[in-house]
């Protein structure tokens, strides 16, 4: 299933350059460290995680509905040192057998799903018991005052121009609700320097279904 966001998805295709030269390209090699055997990522963006993939991992199925990133990305997947192929599919209803992946990555995308509870449960579906889920978002504030802004912009304009992306999510505490276990998690704010934005705080860490 196709979901279009022609703007958006021409900005992001540029500003995910930019954003990783000013760092993110760590955070997403750490993203996905170590992993081994069948992947899942969901929200693949235009696939600028692939070549991150260590040579462990056997194949990746990255899952992306906006049409022209997901172009992109299969454009990047021959750059990818491991078995790539990009499908069209929704994060609710990911195309993937049940128990069929080691791992299950979700990089910036729950901000966006309409229901994260009901994204979470489809990955979970899909890791075979003992899997890891690994996650790189952005997240709601440890502070008062950029929890407030982080409110008001999800009240106005912020989704509408950002593909229905919410700042205020509290999404490490969606993760546990869905029924993982957080074995690691780190804080940090990006980009690291000037003025908190409200989608400054970010996590990236690790959890396995139980």
């Amino acid at each position: 299933m196709a979901v279009s966001h022609p703007i958006f998805s021409r900005l992001f295709a540029r500003a995910s350059v930019a954003m990783d030269q000013a760092g993110m390209a760590e955070h997403r090699a750490r993203l996905v460290a170590g992993l081994r055997g069948r992947v899942v990522e969901v929200g693949a963006g235009n696939g600028r995680n692939l070549a991150h993939y260590p040579p462990g991992v056997t194949g990746v199925v990255a899952v992306e509905p906006e049409p022209r990133l997901g172009a992109l990305a299969r454009a990047a997947a021959p750059g990818a040192r491991v078995p790539v192929t990009v499908v069209a599919g929704l994060a609710e209803t990911l195309p993937v057998a049940d128990g069929a992946a080691d791992a299950v990555v979700l990089s910036l995308v729950l901000c966006s799903v309409p229901d994260q509870a009901v994204a979470l449960g489809e990955a979970r579906r899909v890791l075979r018991p003992g899997g890891e889920l690994r996650f790189y978002e952005h997240v709601v504030a440890q502070t008062p005052g950029l929890r407030r802004a982080q409110r008001l912009a999800d009240a106005t304009l912020w989704p509408l121009f950002c593909a229905g992306c919410h700042t205020a999510r509290d999404t490490v505490a969606a993760i546990r609700a869905a029924g993982f276990e957080v074995t690691a998690l780190d804080r940090f704010r990006f980009p690291p320097t000037g003025l908190p934005a409200p989608a400054s705080p970010h996590v990236l860490g690790t959890a396995i279904r139980a």
